[in-house]
């Protein structure tokens, strides 16, 4: 067994298809300030239902000894998100948004594995919320650049609970590396993580294809 430790190994080994979600078109034009407001606003929308998805098998995994240390109230995107649909949509937002075909992809896979395996809700927890106090910062900073937000219409990225998000997550990589995982357990755990970056890629591309329509 390698001697570095496990959160070192899931970064180092996801790192190529973390690069790859990160670089799909319609996320680099958001980001380099060449996307448009519904642009965001179809993110937005989709984030809601893999959200909805994550934070609900949460209830599956509360008396798991290996998942319930990585919940935490201070993570919890849902309301946040709906906060930031009803200023960006309108009252009505619920019956106009649906979720693409890569999202239901992912939520589904979110819904099988949160009902019946631990690793594989913590792959998926790690992948979204790791990122959204990472990466997730960068993009909250942009979208307020480019689209004159202050705090309507990007809640989603401010976790009020966590006041040093460097200090969180060395908390969650340490926990991850306290758990005994077994070999073949860590390398399932990789492979989960590696398929979350996969759905976010593929969801990315389904945004890029229907803005493409929208403007043919």
């Amino acid at each position: 067994m390698s001697s570095s430790s496990f959160s070192t190994i899931l970064r180092s080994r996801t790192w190529s298809d973390h690069a790859d979600s990160e670089g799909a078109g319609f996320m680099a034009d958001l980001m380099e300030g060449n996307g448009s407001r519904d642009d965001y606003v179809a993110l937005v929308a989709q984030h809601y239902f893999i959200y909805e998805a994550l934070e609900s098998v949460q209830a599956f995994q509360r008396d798991s000894e290996v998942a319930a240390g990585f919940i935490t109230d201070d993570l919890t995107r849902l309301p946040a998100l709906e906060a930031d649909l009803q200023f960006l949509i309108g009252d009505d937002w619920r019956e106009q948004i649906s979720p693409m075909p890569s999202t239901v992809r992912y939520v589904e896979r979110i819904n099988e594995v949160g009902a019946t395996w631990s690793g594989g809700f913590i792959a998926h927890h790690y992948t979204r919320y790791l990122g959204d106090l990472s990466g997730g910062q960068m993009i909250y900073k942009v979208m307020q650049r480019t689209f004159g937000f202050e705090t309507d219409g990007i809640r989603f990225y401010l976790f009020d609970g966590i006041s040093d998000a460097r200090a969180f997550k060395v908390t969650y990589r340490d926990r991850l590396d306290a758990i005994n995982w077994s070999e073949d357990e860590r390398d399932r755990i990789i492979d989960e993580v590696t398929r979350a970056y996969r759905f976010n890629t593929e969801l990315f591309n389904d945004l890029a294809e229907a803005k493409a329509r929208a403007v043919a």
